[in-house]
């Protein structure tokens, strides 16, 4: 069975680049351009890992981050922020609401996938 990563991010070219690489390495992927959006795909459907931007219109990343914390089925999941953003109280507040792991942009394909992997075993 495919995994299945929730990505979001406002960017239409990093939405895209990143889900061609993903779908490359076999995973299926859903896009969604904010944080309100996608808590829209926590409807019951299997989703394996959360990989969101921090800075987005309408719900950033780290409310993102509480609200998948705060649903039963979805608790658990890794969630990793990939983010330009490098202070260090964004850090803190990320990890604070959960996030499992960070990526700073820009990043390189061979770093994401070695994140992922490890947290999708």
């Amino acid at each position: 069975m495919n995994k299945t990563i929730l990505l979001v991010d406002d960017s239409t070219s990093i939405r895209e680049t990143v889900a061609f690489f993903l779908e490359e390495e076999g995973y299926k992927v859903i896009k969604a351009d904010n944080g309100q959006n996608a808590l829209e795909t926590f409807d019951g459907r299997s989703i394996n890992l959360v990989l969101t931007d921090l800075h987005m219109p309408v719900m950033n990343g780290i409310d993102l981050i509480k609200n998948i914390r705060s649903m039963e089925n979805y608790s658990k999941l890794p969630i990793v922020l990939l983010t330009t953003e490098t202070l260090i109280e964004k850090k803190r507040d990320a990890k604070a609401a959960g996030a499992t792991a960070w990526i700073n942009k820009p990043f390189n394909k061979e770093q994401l996938l070695k994140v992922l992997k490890k947290l999708l075993r």
